[in-house]
């Protein structure tokens, strides 16, 4: 008996041991410095993460790039990984400066991954990185082919050599990483397409599934093919969020928000309510949709106060100006139809969002705020250097003091230079700055007489501010010089004592 239970446990052991196996396993190549020229360098194609185990970008990485790791397998594509933490000296070798830093090798040659971070999108990103620039698009792979991506472009020409094969190609070479793109000579192909040649057509995964190229196609150039797609890619109105809002700041035209609690059972209904005036102003505004649960910050620095959703707000991405829908409207079709009217006919006012004015400026660092930024700065009779910080900001905050000493400096000629700082969070730049916050703290400069600004990009020690400033000043810096006090050499004579007065005791 003792013998039959224990062959049974260790039955038992082994079993646990094979599922757990089994579960561990993963698609993904360890890497380390005794195999990583072996396994990388032979690859025509391979993506390596290099990562740290305590990085939190990582940890939320890593089942997406797991996932991809096990489809693009069966695409016989490889992904691996590198641990920062145990090989410090691989990727310092190979110029690893953050984590994750995810980089594309072609037998052995880096180059940077520039898709996303969601297992589908790494999947369409190296799949795109392992065809050529254009694919060839026959009768027993068209149908797979239109919907292998969100956005594929397919020629249909008599050759690949007429035009506009040319253009078309030198489109593709130029956004391979973005869009699919493929070319079919098959007169099979197009008689079941019923299409004529020569003819360019995007296949989307959303809104109209097929569009055929509109405009003369003899005459078609990369720009005008490239505005073309990009323009199809984005769709009607779409949810946004970190993964794909790249793709709307870099069409540079505005995006029209609605924020919505996506548990809300009337969202579909809100969403379906500007569907139509998406649709109307398409080419002109892009629409989205967004958590505003999870994206409440975002709602605030686009200037809707109040949690209450829905809300409606279009933004100037190209100078970040904000133009949000009163909260108290009621949200209905008409009154974000007319909203949207009034802002494309250009007859709406940006939103600028300004801390009080100060009651007094009893400081020698003058403290600007949004609603005086034209005033101030633009004081023909002042030079004026201004420091944009954010509060939560800890080099703002090292800086305070070696700002303030500078203002000290110079609080004796308040009328010929102005030492400012604005929080930049808590203020909006008016349409007339040429420039827009990136970063803190900002430095800007601006002469008297001038509407130029000059970026400060030196060190920020108290000597090479002051430095910069007599550099680049209009006004004379000449600090006048305070009269010492003489002493009177006079004799006052002493002062008689005065008598003591009485007072009664109770």
């Amino acid at each position: 008996m003792r013998l039959s239970s224990f062959l049974s446990t260790v039955s038992a052991l082994a079993i646990f041991g094979l599922v757990a196996a089994e579960e561990t396993a993963s698609d993904v190549i360890d890497l380390t410095p005794a195999n990583f020229d072996a396994v990388v360098n032979p690859e025509p194609l391979i993506l390596v993460e290099f990562f740290a185990p305590w990085c939190g970008h990582c940890k939320a990485l890593a089942p997406h790039y797991e996932e991809a790791a096990t489809t693009l397998k069966e695409k016989d594509i490889k992904i691996a990984k590198v641990n920062c933490v145990d090989e410090a000296d691989l990727c310092q070798a190979n110029g690893i400066q953050g984590y994750p830093t995810l980089k594309v090798y072609r037998h052995g040659e880096p180059s940077d991954y520039t898709g996303p971070r969601k297992a589908d999108g790494i999947v369409s990103y190296m799949v795109k990185q392992s065809l050529p620039a254009v694919s060839e698009v026959t009768a027993a792979n068209v149908d797979e082919f239109q919907k292998a991506d969100k956005i594929v472009a397919i020629l249909y020409a008599s050759s690949t050599s007429s035009v506009p094969a040319p253009e078309f190609s030198a489109t593709a070479e130029k956004h391979r990483d973005d869009y699919l793109f493929g070319v079919s000579t098959d007169t099979e192909v197009m008689t079941a397409q019923r299409i004529t040649p020569p003819t360019i057509v995007v296949y989307r995964s959303f809104d109209e599934p097929k569009v055929e190229y509109p405009y003369p196609i003899a005459s078609a150039t990369v720009k005008d093919l490239e505005e073309w797609i990009q323009e199809l890619s984005i769709p009607i109105i779409d949810e946004v969020n970190a993964e794909n809002y790249q793709v709307y700041a870099q069409s540079g035209k505005p995006l029209a928000y609605l924020f919505l609690d996506p548990t809300d059972e009337k969202k579909d209904e809100h969403v379906a309510a500007i569907r139509p005036i998406a649709t109307q102003y398409r080419g002109k505004v892009n629409f989205v949709w967004i958590d505003a649960i999870k994206f409440g910050d975002h709602a605030k620095a686009l200037n809707l106060p109040e949690p209450k959703w829905p809300s409606f707000v279009v933004q100037d991405l190209t100078q970040q100006l904000k133009y949000p829908l009163d909260q108290s409207k009621p949200f209905t079709t008409e009154v974000v139809g007319e909203w949207i009217e009034l802002f494309v006919a250009g007859k709406l006012e940006p939103q600028l969002k300004s801390e009080a004015i100060p009651e007094s400026q009893d400081e020698p660092v003058f403290v600007l705020v949004g609603k005086q930024f034209d005033e101030v700065v633009f004081d023909d009779e002042k030079d004026v250097f201004i420091e944009f910080y954010a509060t939560w900001c800890g080099h703002c905050k090292r800086l305070k003091p070696t700002w303030d000493s500078l203002g000290e400096r110079y609080e004796s000629i308040k009328d010929r230079i102005t030492i400012a700082k604005m929080e930049a969070t808590e203020n909006d730049l008016p349409p007339s700055v040429p420039f827009r916050i990136s970063g803190f703290p900002t430095l800007k400069f601006k002469q008297a007489g001038s509407r130029e600004f000059i970026d400060y990009d030196g060190d920020r020690s108290l000597e090479s501010l002051i430095a910069f400033v007599e550099e680049n000043a209009k006004n004379s810096l000449e600090i006048p010089e305070i009269p010492e006090p003489v002493e009177s050499t006079e004799q006052v004579p002493l002062a008689e004592p005065e008598e003591p007065s009485h007072h009664d005791e109770l």
